[in-house]
């Protein structure tokens, strides 16, 4: 037998989880990460790094190329039920542990995170193809939620209530909810984990996490970092798989499941609602958005552009907070307008792994054929493109930076998310006619506005009919504060007090007999 044939043999009898681990450390390796064992592929249920059954896989994707870069396990509903009974299982001790006790956990976690930020911002891009930078940044932002919520895991308070008898006292307590399916997004694939699972945990619950199909890499590293932060087998499990519909179907009929937590689109977040209401699960919903960005006369249009393009072109676009619609009073609109396309023009697209790459690749060909068909609709009726407008000469799911003018409130662009790097630009005369516009909307997600006038600053602020609303400012999103949206943007809210509150239930305790 030859030397080669002999390694064929070699190769085949080799136990199909090591081949899996060498060809990740040969990815890891191209990714340029220190840590190979970073780069995970298989689920992980009750504690174990387990394959679907009978060994299905499918492939993950370089956006930028086109390129298959892992081949992740296939899981199902067999698999996401077995992943609900290990969270079921492990939810008494995990529940049971006292608030500091988990806190100490988190906080090892949160430090882990920021050890490999360089590592984990290589595999974001990897798999979602955001420049490397965003990455970073993405990764800083996931961490120091679950740096919050492993101080806030100590102040989830109960009450006392002044009696109505003598005899009685009044208490309220708060306990866990219990066993969390969180389902999230391709956009932000670690920051939207860390953001559920930090408060599910901190308030003693498990979970069950499905990760988006397309970017399911990072979900995988940061539950590794899990592993090694020591959080318990059981508590956070991952179920990986390219049907989402069957996994889904099962978090939302399975009795242990008490809570859904999903970000996404408005329209799967009523499926699952439906899917859910036969066991009565508490929802937590962050859905589709259409966020205006209005800049009155009398802002400072300096400042409102470069926020503006921070807000439009951040992730190219791929983001449910970014601007849709950027509505511009007729006294600045020539002006904005110029000024706009200008810097709109300077952003670079490229691989997101290119220094100085300011935009990468859409996430997919499905992506790439919604932004073209939203561009040619409004073409057709009768906006002007003043910048781009057509896939960029890179190929792939590359598209050139958009700017359209003349748009009008009865386009599809209008009235859909984009979601790519195109930026329609609107001319109002009048407050109020702004505020009608920006509010002929079913969703009510985020909303931006521009002007030096402290008395506007509170009119529009309270008239804007969203969840979210950021005054002389295109960045909104933090820790600190509470993230969600109105109306069918969402129901419940991320980050904060609030976000805590989401995993408890509030139990009242009518204590009797102490006179």
């Amino acid at each position: 037998m030859s030397d080669s044939n002999r390694l064929e043999r070699a190769h085949d009898l080799e136990p199909p989880h090591s081949r899996r681990r060498a060809e990740s450390r040969d990815l890891a390796d191209s990714l340029g990460l220190a840590d190979p064992d970073l780069l995970r592929t298989d689920g992980y249920v009750g504690g174990r790094w387990t394959p679907a059954d009978a060994g299905r896989r499918f492939d993950v994707v370089d956006p930028a190329t086109g390129a298959p870069i892992a081949a992740v396990a296939d899981m199902g509903a067999a698999e996401a039920r077995r992943a609900v009974d290990a969270a079921e299982a492990a939810l008494p001790t995990w529940r049971a542990l006292t608030a500091k006790q988990r806190s100490a956990v988190l906080r090892r976690w949160y430090e882990l995170m920021v050890a490999h930020a360089d590592e984990l911002a290589a595999i974001v891009t990897a798999e979602m193809g955001k420049p490397l930078g965003e990455a970073r940044g993405e990764i800083i932002s996931g961490a120091a939620y679950v740096e919050w919520f492993a101080e806030e895991a100590k102040r989830a308070y109960g009450e006392t209530i002044p009696t109505h008898d003598p005899a009685m006292r009044l208490v309220v307590i708060k306990q866990p909810v219990g066993v969390v399916a969180a389902i999230t997004p391709w956009n932000f694939p670690f920051s939207t984990i860390a953001r559920k699972a930090a408060p599910a945990l901190a308030a003693g619950c498990t979970v069950v996490a499905k990760p988006a199909e397309d970017t399911p890499l990072s979900a995988l590293a940061l539950t590794e970092l899990a592993e090694r932060a020591r959080i318990p087998p059981g508590v956070l499990n991952v179920v990986t798989a390219s049907d989402p519909a069957a996994v889904g179907a099962e978090l939302t009929s399975n009795p242990a499941v008490k809570k859904i937590s999903f970000t996404g689109s408005t329209e799967v977040g009523k499926l699952l609602t439906a899917q859910a209401a036969g066991t009565v699960k508490k929802m937590a919903l962050e859905l589709g958005g259409n966020a205006p960005l209005i800049v009155f006369d009398d802002a400072d249009v300096d400042a409102a552009v470069g926020h503006a393009i921070v807000s439009k072109f951040r992730n190219g676009g791929q983001t449910c907070v970014c601007a849709n619609r950027i509505l511009v009073q007729a006294g600045v609109y020539d002006e904005f307008v110029d000024r706009f396309c200008a810097e709109a023009a300077a952003l670079r697209i490229g691989l997101g792994t290119s220094e100085g790459t300011d935009i990468g690749p859409l996430i997919n060909e499905q992506a790439l054929a919604k932004v073209q068909r939203l561009v040619a609709g409004a073409v057709a009726d009768g906006a002007t493109v003043r910048i781009g407008g057509s896939p960029n000469a890179l190929g792939g799911t590359f598209y050139e930076t958009t700017v359209l003018t003349d748009v009008s409130g009865d386009m599809d662009i209008t009235a859909e998310e984009v979601f790519g790097p195109v930026a329609s630009i609107f001319r109002f005369d009048t407050e109020d006619e702004a505020i009608a516009e920006a509010n002929d909307t079913p969703y009510g997600l985020a909303a931006y506005f521009f002007t030096r006038d402290l008395a506007r600053a509170w009119r529009v602020g309270e008239a804007l009919e969203y969840g979210m609303v950021a005054v002389n400012s295109g960045l909104l999103m933090t820790e600190l504060a509470p993230f969600g949206g109105v109306k069918e943007s969402g129901i419940g809210r991320e980050g904060a007090r609030a976000g805590l509150e989401e995993f408890l239930e509030t139990k009242y305790l009518a204590i009797g007999g102490l006179a």
